[in-house]
């Protein structure tokens, strides 16, 4: 039976979006497996929500590639291979290296400086063992980094690789305080943008990417190799 009862969903406005974002945050934490199959019944059941706005939610996560529907019996969480891993990592390195150089180039020490705000608030949830308040931070300080580049197909195409390239087991890995040195890497990325070094700002943004592609095989695996919390649900 999951143990989703501490993201039980208050009746508001958006459910659909909310309990996305609740399935998203489980996740994350490892709490819904990759392979496994969840009905929706029994996630509604946990979220504290009826199973229409679960259902609505897990198409919406279909659509990232997150979880595949499994006919009469409810959705399998998507696993991601070595390779996934590395072609994630092969076109966001393709894409955001070369746009940290030119932002780096261009933006105005005035825009730079819009990001540490968000480069420090990855740390502090880093250290505080926060990893929702972490990838919220984490998520904008990049894309409103390649916004300064003022190419919105760019941040689009990133954005769809970020949800696709999600961080299975990201808790364990946090406990362990094992994000606090890619949170650091934020801030050091802002002070070589704001000090015009182009060079060393790309080869930080690359080592950044190279950091954060262990992070993912590392959550899978402590995934992978953790005895499952969550049993398999389905109904016909």
């Amino acid at each position: 039976m999951p143990h989703l009862e501490s993201r039980a969903i208050p009746l508001q406005t958006h459910l659909r979006d909310q309990v996305a974002n609740a399935l998203r945050a489980a996740l994350i934490a490892g709490e819904l497996r990759p392979g496994v199959i969840y009905s929706a019944p029994t996630l509604a059941t946990e979220l504290g929500v009826s199973a229409t706005p679960v259902r609505e939610a897990m198409l919406d996560l279909a659509r990232e590639g997150l979880v595949e529907a499994v006919r009469n019996k409810g959705f399998r969480v998507t696993e991601m291979t070595e390779q996934d891993l590395d072609e994630f990592t092969d076109i966001r390195t393709l894409i955001e290296v070369p746009t940290v150089g030119r932002v780096a180039e261009t933006a105005t020490i005035e825009q730079l400086e819009t990001l540490r705000p968000l480069a420090e608030q990855i740390v502090v949830a880093a250290r505080e063992h926060d990893v929702i308040r972490y990838l919220e931070a984490d998520h904008r300080f990049h894309l409103e980094l390649l916004a300064l580049a003022g190419n919105r197909h760019l941040v689009e195409v990133v954005a769809e690789l970020r949800k696709r390239s999600r961080l299975f087991g990201l808790a364990s890995l946090n406990e362990a305080d094992r994000l606090i040195a890619s949170a650091q890497e934020h801030v050091e990325l802002v002070d070589l943008m704001v000090a015009g070094q182009v060079k060393e700002a790309e080869d930080c943004m690359r080592r950044h990417l190279a950091h954060v592609r262990t992070l993912w095989a590392d959550g899978r695996a402590e995934v992978e190799g953790r005895e499952p919390a969550l049993r398999s649900r389905s109904r016909s």
